[in-house]
């Protein structure tokens, strides 16, 4: 039995090599049908011979082949190859990973980053001086800021309260805001894992806590500070740290250094602490220091800290003097008549401290102009890397071989450029299929 299989390639494709073989797992099945010889002997087997390339032929290009004729030395064959995509999943992959990393570049050059902190009731707008802290890229314009403003209405905070292995744990924030801009006002909801995309920037919520609303008076009663303070949190009950910082309207300039607890309770130690997240038994804490703020200079300070070096203690610590408590509607006198300090309420005529503190939110606003881009890309990437490995890059060849005698050989090989557990199985099916036609009932038909 005749085992030679014909290996001409595709007219522009590289001969397959020895070393090709040996770097690529690769099936070869050969089969061979021989049709008896009719009474017209050579000539008409050749004609059998030749129509029998150009059925395979045609049957090769439907089953998505790129097909070439060869007749080498009077013999007809055909060489077939299909599995480009392959290659071009390939190129697709590799150019979409580089146009990525530009679209990343070009995006961190001309986008920024900022963080606002917004207490319940206030707003902010999208100008570069309302940032607490802001991150240009390099050829970032401060003109491009699109106008609109956001206000924080509400922020809701669900704990969990049934299962007492996770008492106080948070399982939802929601932020309710405006946004009021070119477009006019919408209401809008943001939440941990939800940004809010408005004018091109991305509106992430970062962070939550209380804002305990401080009013200090002078001796005679007028008012010389009033505000809603960010508290920051120090533990998961949210034992918060604050500073207030009194420059003008009294007699020297005062800090106070707070500290609030949202459900208040007296360790053993006598110290206080928060045993649960939510406004249950609000209580506030202050420390309070007179002297130099170290502000008059211009020196940029943080609106959280409070430098104490030069300013003397007059409540708390070593002083001797108990720290002043306050629940919501309270006031106390401050030390050495400087005036009086009031934690105002923000519901005073609701029956319980369920919403007597305002909370506060903290933002982070985004704005990248590759996102788009770095999505196209991230879906070719995806696309051309499925292609590259699930495509297969497969070869077939089909030779008919006329003897003297008037019968018709046919030969079928295949090749894998890669790993294709299928081909053998692919090779066997379409011998079987063209083989069968090409010789009907009387054929006689063996496969290796």
């Amino acid at each position: 039995m005749h085992r030679a299989a014909h290996e001409a390639p595709l007219r522009g494709a590289p001969r397959p090599t020895a070393e090709d073989a040996r770097a690529t797992v690769a099936a070869v099945g050969l089969h061979r049908a021989r049709a008896r010889g009719s009474a017209a002997g050579a000539d008409e087997a050749a004609e059998v011979a030749e129509a029998a390339v150009e059925r395979a032929a045609t049957e090769l290009r439907k089953a998505g082949y790129r097909v070439e004729r060869y007749d080498a030395r009077g013999i007809p064959s055909v060489s077939a190859e299909r599995g480009y995509l392959r290659e071009t999943g390939n190129l697709v992959f590799h150019t979409a990973l580089v146009g990525v990393l530009v679209a990343v570049a070009i995006g961190g050059g001309f986008g920024f980053a900022g963080q606002r902190v917004i207490v319940e009731g206030q707003s902010f707008v999208n100008t570069l001086a309302a940032y607490d802290s802001f991150n240009p890229g390099r050829f970032f314009d401060d003109g491009s800021l699109t106008p609109y403003r956001l206000t924080l209405d509400e922020l809701d905070a669900v704990y969990e309260t049934e299962n007492t292995d996770a008492l106080g744990q948070p399982i939802d924030f929601t932020a309710h805001v405006t946004i009021d801009g070119l477009d006019g006002a919408t209401d809008r909801d943001v939440k941990v894992n939800e940004p809010l995309y408005e004018y091109g920037t991305d509106v992430y919520l970062l962070g939550n806590g209380y804002a305990p609303t401080i009013t200090v008076r002078d001796p005679g009663g007028d008012v010389v500070f009033t505000d809603s303070v960010p508290f920051l949190p120090q533990d998961a009950n949210l034992t918060s740290l604050g500073v207030v910082k009194v420059p003008d309207g009294l007699d020297e300039q005062i800090g106070l250094i707070g500290f609030f607890y949202p459900t208040q309770e007296q360790l053993a130690t006598g110290a206080y602490t928060s045993t649960y997240p939510d406004l249950v038994f609000p209580v506030l804490t202050l420390n309070i220091y007179s002297g130099d703020l170290g502000i008059d200079d211009g020196t940029p300070r943080s609106v959280y800290q409070l430098d104490t070096s030069g300013m003397e203690q007059l409540t708390g610590g070593e002083t001797g003097v108990d720290s002043i408590e306050l629940m919501p509607g309270e006031s106390a006198d401050l030390p050495n008549g400087l005036g009086t300090v009031e934690f105002a309420s923000a519901s005073p005529d609701a029956g319980d401290f369920a919403e007597s503190v305002p909370r506060f939110a903290s933002f982070d606003v985004h704005h990248d102009p590759s996102q788009g881009w770095v999505l196209v890309f991230s879906l070719l990437i995806v696309g051309g890397l499925l292609l590259s490995l699930f495509v297969p890059r497969r070869r077939m060849w089909v030779k008919a071989v006329a003897r003297p005698d008037g019968r018709v050989v046919l030969e079928y090989a295949g090749l894998a450029r890669g790993d294709d557990p299928g081909l053998e199985r692919a090779v066997e099916d379409f011998a079987d299929r063209h083989a069968g036609a090409a010789t009907g009932p009387v054929s006689e038909h063996s496969s290796t």
